[in-house]
């Protein structure tokens, strides 16, 4: 398996060196050369697997035997995935009502309580991995000579909150690895902040930006662009840029489907179709479900949940991408800060790799020759190039409208409000009935039924108004098969309660005559207690440039750049 960049400019990539290089160098981002196909018993052999062994047996179809052999495949991925909680490390559970067919994907067991940890777990034993061979390599290579640099690698990344904290737990103290995230002063929560900047490890350092995630996003993106600096530090991307993020996350897909069916089963209930619904930002965590989706697993319609940042909704709606509406440059720059801060982004940098594959199969089904070359894979490059330049140039394009239509074929979005999210996560803690009795009253209290943090309820939200906008659909007594299954709808939970609390607490006290019955204590995880009076090490970087921040990482790093 090969890989290629989005915008055309590389091909021919090894997956060791698309996951080291993260960004390609012509500024587009490294997608697979062509899409595996499943083993034809995929759907009984895989059925009842853990989910460690899932994962190996997808990652393989994307990594070849020669790149990473089986048993060494095997051992990165049960170490990546010893670190969580939970024995199946993804569980899935009925949300709400029964007769809503509404289940919970939670991906918020790993070390740093966010489901990036899924991946990020993995991506740090894969740097270490391909750096600790090839430095031995070298040394076997060059017995005879002594010393030699090793290699090494200087991650860079950007965080709206989870990514730096997943980032940082799965690369410390690891070897040749040097580790900056960048995030935007006072808009990550408190636990967020406190995850990243507790962490004293001395290849591990953190940059408080002035600005907004965007701001810190942009830099990056700066910084991969420079080749002198790029290749100097050999800058390695965490975000979701990296290819080896968005494969890993394509596991829980499978691993969900599997789980929600085998209950039904036992049930007594017959096979369903499902709908995922994903709160999304950078639209990673989405995207996995496409190409979980391209390889076969049967999900007949991915949601793309977003808060009032919603640009993605509104391309899903109208096929125009447009960082804002407003014609005021300054207002159409700005992010709006909102109760699901990790999803406060204005630009979806992995929405590229989706418009890859529309501008393709366009071109395949079209015939529109793009400067004469009839190839489709290259046509979609050339026209994901020129969209992200006009992009960066107007702060927006349009896609043909065949383009748009094939796109909501797969995809539904909505835009979720700050007041419907804290509505969402009233709703779900205290169920209909709820008297907010105690233990002590005659009548028996009411169990609460489940604690949404607001990105997952942003992402439940959204499954309710798709249900009712297109009952046929995704409504729960819709048979959209030839055998008449039931459609059920997965949600994914992307974070644990604890750290918004500011968030929960708000949704769950305001106007709620029973508020003093919630003690945030009691969901708190032991990780959290006394988590925000630890020592601290961060940088704050003034507002403004590029400059500021490679003067720092210079400054930082001084004359030893690895970590021996």
């Amino acid at each position: 398996m090969k890989y290629l960049s989005t915008r055309g400019g590389a091909v021919g990539y090894s997956f060791e060196d698309a996951v080291l290089e993260g960004l390609s160098p012509d500024g587009g981002l490294f997608i697979p050369e062509s899409i595996p196909t499943l083993p034809a018993d995929w759907a009984e052999a895989w059925a009842n697997l853990p989910f460690a062994d899932l994962a190996t047996r997808i990652l393989r179809l994307f990594i070849d035997e020669s790149e990473i052999p089986t048993a060494d495949l095997a051992a990165l991925v049960a170490k990546s995935y010893r670190t969580f909680r939970h024995p199946e490390v993804t569980p899935v559970r009925p949300l709400g009502h029964p007769a809503d067919r509404r289940w919970v994907l939670e991906l918020f067991h790993g070390p740093t309580f966010a489901f990036k940890d899924v991946a990020l777990q993995f991506l740090g034993n894969l740097f270490e991995y391909f750096l600790e061979r090839r430095n031995q390599r070298d040394a076997a290579a060059h017995k005879e000579e002594g010393h030699l640099d090793p290699h090494f690698i200087t991650v860079v990344g950007a965080t709206s909150g989870d990514t730096g904290s997943a980032a940082i737990y799965g690369l410390r103290n690891k070897k040749n690895v040097q580790v900056f995230i960048l995030h935007p002063k006072g808009r990550v929560s408190p636990i967020q902040e406190a995850q990243m900047t507790t962490v004293l490890d001395p290849n591990i350092h953190n940059l408080a930006v002035q600005g907004t995630f965007d701001d810190c996003q942009d830099i990056v993106k700066a910084l991969f662009g420079n080749p002198a600096f790029r290749t100097k530090h050999h800058l390695g991307a965490i975000n979701s840029i990296n290819w080896a993020r968005i494969l890993a996350q394509t596991v829980y897909y499978f691993h969900s489907y599997f789980a929600v069916q085998r209950q039904l089963r036992e049930q007594g209930h017959g096979p369903a179709n499902l709908v995922y619904t994903v709160p999304s930002g950078n639209f990673g965590d989405v995207l996995a479900g496409f190409y979980a989706k391209q390889l076969g697993l049967p999900i007949q319609r991915l949601v793309v949940a977003t808060n009032a940042n919603d640009i993605l909704d509104r391309f899903f709606t109208t096929g125009r991408y447009e960082k804002s509406t407003v014609t005021d440059a300054a207002a159409a720059s700005a992010v709006s800060e909102t109760l699901s801060p990790a999803m406060d982004i204005l630009v979806s940098s992995n929405f590229e790799r989706l418009l890859w594959y529309l501008a393709r199969d366009y071109a395949a089904t079209a015939g529109q020759a793009q400067s004469g070359n009839n190839n489709p894979s290259v046509q979609a490059g050339e026209m994901v190039r020129k969209w992200m330049d006009q992009f960066k140039t107007t702060g927006s394009f349009t896609v043909d409208a065949s383009i748009h239509q094939v796109a909501q074929q797969t995809f539904g979005s909505v835009a979720v409000s700050d007041a419907d999210t804290l509505d969402t996560i009233h709703r779900y803690y205290r169920p209909a009935g709820w008297n907010g009795a105690t233990a002590t009253d005659s009548s028996p209290k009411q169990q609460p039924q489940y604690l949404l943090d607001p990105h997952t309820a942003v992402g439940v939200k959204a499954a309710e108004v798709m249900a009712t906008r297109h009952p046929d659909v995704y409504g729960p007594t819709s048979r959209s098969d030839a055998q008449g299954r039931l459609t059920y709808t997965i949600c994914l939970s992307t974070a644990h309660p604890a750290k918004f609390s500011a968030a929960v607490t708000q949704a769950l006290t305001h106007g709620d005559s029973s508020a003093e019955t919630f003690q945030f204590d009691d969901v708190l995880p032991p990780e959290f207690v006394g988590l925000l009076e630890k020592p601290r090490r961060c940088i704050d970087v003034a507002p403004g440039t590029v400059e500021k921040v490679k003067e720092t990482i210079e400054e930082t790093l001084g004359p030893i750049e690895t970590a021996q």
